[in-house]
């Protein structure tokens, strides 16, 4: 079992910055694949970023790509979330998740996950 817990998220103005953290407790998760999603009101839970394993594969969703990047310290079992160029399109709940990365795809979808945190609102005004 894995026990996820997010923080960092605020309100900010466009442009700015936020970093969200994700702390892992319970089993150790570094053979495990990490991801971030997020939840736009009236929305579906979209990946935003997700991280092999070994730290050095990473996938971005179009809409972030040059402004996020996710990173991980397994030594402190935990998953980061650097946000930049924020824009009110940013606006959502950010979840982490986190699953055993048995092979060489990304994990994509929210189904792929099994363990979830509560979220953090991020919200970004114009």
């Amino acid at each position: 079992q894995v026990q996820l817990v997010e923080s960092g998220g605020g309100l900010v103005q466009a442009g700015d910055s936020l970093r969200l953290s994700c702390a892992a407790s319970g089993r150790t998760f570094t053979s495990y694949a990490l991801g971030w999603f997020r939840q736009a009101p009236g929305k579906e839970r979209e990946i935003v970023a997700g991280i092999k394993w070994t730290g050095y594969r990473l996938y971005y969703a179009d809409s972030v790509k040059g402004r996020f990047a996710i990173s991980r310290n397994n030594a402190k079992n935990t998953v980061y979330l650097q946000m930049n160029s924020l824009k009110p399109e940013d606006t959502a709940v950010y979840y982490c998740a986190a699953r055993p990365d048995r092979g060489s795809d990304y994990y994509t979808r929210e189904v792929d996950y099994d363990y979830w945190g509560q979220g953090t609102q991020v919200t970004v005004s114009s």
